[in-house]
């Protein structure tokens, strides 16, 4: 059961070993001189997850130091060929958990769901989606130990290695005490159980502490909320984060159409209790709240523990508890999409011999194909910037990467028309005005680049690190001219702002 789950994963995501570095694969990796060294492994916890000259508003040290030792075998396809290992360590981690709790049939659906499912493809494709991979593959080794182990020990050191791939880990308590009161599991005697909350409660504190000290606060850097969310007050970003609940259940249950982006106008805010958008969410959480009910009801613990994962690990980007950096992304569906998969494989446990078959070879055919043609979406920037033109053509960022892409490319006049169409649908990212800054100064139009660089600094608080960015693709690009007048611009722009 587990060779065919391991091979399911894998097979399906074969194509990513052509895949290049695309979007925050650049400034992630490429841009960041801590991956470029085998001292990175070390470095890597003293520093942030992005390179501190872009910027530091995440700690995700483990997940860097991996960066650094695949580095070291300079080989690109070396970095995909690790993600497809990580996602198939996940997938044989959930047919495991689920087998125990329900049987080998139950096991092999769930490995399966799990393993060919097509919202995946952006966590395993984009080498940057390994922080969702080891993040997931330490929280459930978190919940295996706690649950069927017992082990305090073991169980704290899979949840530490969880939040140190990505924060998203810190659900795995939540995760642990659900099973406990649901009872797919015995909760252990008090004093036990007294043992894992203190266990919990001194690795919360010693991460958050070592977050603090190397970000100097919990955050810092530009980007801390999604565009969609700008000018809008605490109400109606959580009508908006509602309303986003019918994605999250599309791409769960019928991830048939998959975008790399979300943003607006491809995804916009919600202002009204009366907007359809709002409904379809409050719907969503209905029918969710429904089906754990009856599962509750009928004993049928493993598809409630499924079902209860399912909002616990999406909490931390759900934008209902606190506002982050994305409305939606494919990518951080990967964690809570283990507890689908629990859930159905538990409701096939009755299945046995050519049903059986026949149900796998329908999971692996549907999603597997869905998958396998996904995969070539990430192919390279090109790829990426063709398929968000097709997936989400009103999304300003689909336009501000398109620009970006002319613009790598040295096709400036193109790199700025598509810039304009992106300011016109988003008005206040400084990003695309400092791209196009950077086309037209190097098509020799200073004046036009200056009074583009005007308009960036109106709309950032702190642009000083996108300039650094940008310099930096520039020098990369061979434009030492252009990297060198966006750094005095930014040097400029820091003497002018006050400490």
């Amino acid at each position: 059961m587990y060779l065919i789950v391991a091979a399911a994963a894998a097979v399906v995501h074969l194509g990513v070993l052509w895949n290049g570095f695309v979007l925050d694969d650049l400034s992630i990796i490429l841009a960041n001189p801590v991956v470029h060294s085998l001292s990175g492994v070390w470095q890597a916890f003293g520093t942030s997850y992005f390179p501190s000259n872009i910027d530091v508003s995440a700690y995700r040290p483990l997940t860097v130091a991996t960066y650094a030792l695949d580095w070291s075998i300079h080989s690109r396809a070396w970095f995909h060929v690790v993600n497809i290992v990580w996602h198939v360590a996940a997938s044989m981690l959930v047919a495991l958990l689920a087998r125990r709790w329900a049987g080998d049939a139950a096991g092999l659906v769930a490995g399966l769901v799990f393993a060919v499912h097509p919202v995946h493809v952006e966590a395993v494709a984009n080498v940057v989606g390994r922080n969702e991979l080891m993040a997931a593959v330490f929280t459930l080794l978190a919940v295996y130990a706690a649950l069927e182990r017992g082990s305090v020990l073991w169980s704290a050191a899979a949840m530490a290695a969880a939040v140190l791939s990505k924060e998203n880990g810190a659900v795995a308590p939540g995760l642990i005490t659900l099973a406990w009161i649901l009872g797919v599991r015995p909760a252990p005697p008090r004093r036990r159980l007294a043992t894992f909350v203190a266990s919990w409660i001194v690795i919360g504190a010693a991460y958050l502490g070592l977050r603090w000290t190397v970000l100097h606060g919990f955050l810092r850097g530009p980007g801390n909320t999604a565009p969609v969310f700008l000018g809008l007050d605490a109400f109606d970003i959580r009508l908006t984060a509602t309303a986003a609940l019918g994605d999250v259940a599309r791409l769960l249950l019928f991830p048939l159409a998959l975008s790399a982006d979300y943003s607006p106008d491809h995804r916009t805010a919600v202002h009204s209790l009366l907007d359809g958008r709002l409904a379809v969410g409050v719907l969503v959480l209905g029918l969710w709240a429904l089906l754990l009910g009856v599962a509750w009801r009928r004993g049928r613990k493993v598809e409630a523990f499924g079902l209860g994962w399912i909002p616990i690990a999406y909490s931390p980007v759900a934008n209902l508890l606190f506002p982050i950096q994305i409305l939606i992304a494919e990518r951080t569906l990967y964690l809570p999409s283990v507890g689908l998969a629990l859930a159905v494989g538990a409701m096939s446990r009755g299945l046995a011999g050519r049903r059986l078959a026949a149900v796998a070879a329908l999971v692996v055919v549907l999603g597997g194909a869905r998958s396998a043609f996904r995969v070539p979406v990430w192919r390279d920037q090109h790829t990426v910037a063709l398929g968000l033109i097709r997936d989400a053509p009103r999304s300003y960022f689909t336009w501000r990467y398109v620009g970006w892409d002319h613009l790598w490319s040295g096709r400036y006049d193109r790199a700025i028309q598509a810039l304009r169409v992106s300011s016109e649908i988003f008005p206040r990212d400084a990003r695309v005005y400092i791209a196009a800054a950077h086309a037209e100064f190097a098509l020799k139009r200073p004046a036009a680049a200056e009074s583009l660089l005007r308009r960036a600094d109106a709309v950032c608080e702190r642009c000083v690190t996108l300039y650094r960015s940008e310099a930096f693709f520039a020098r990369m690009r061979g434009d030492s001219v252009t990297a060198d007048w966006l750094t005095a611009h930014e040097r400029s722009l820091r003497s002018s702002t006050p400490p």
